[in-house]
């Protein structure tokens, strides 16, 4: 199961450095994670600063 980003995103930003994957980009309104990725580690879930990353 990956993590998705809802529509609460803010676009901060501070999710993308944390995915040591690299699967988090800038989508055309929030950033989105590509769940061929991920890896289900949750690390940029543990920095949202507005909770908008969980798992599917």
């Amino acid at each position: 199961m990956a993590y998705k980003i809802s529509s609460d995103c803010i676009s901060c930003g501070t999710c993308v450095p944390e995915c040591p994957v690299e699967a988090i980009s800038q989508g055309a309104d929030i950033y989105e994670i590509d769940a061929e990725k991920c890896i289900d580690c949750g690390a940029c879930a543990e920095v949202c600063p507005v909770s908008a990353i969980a798992q599917e």
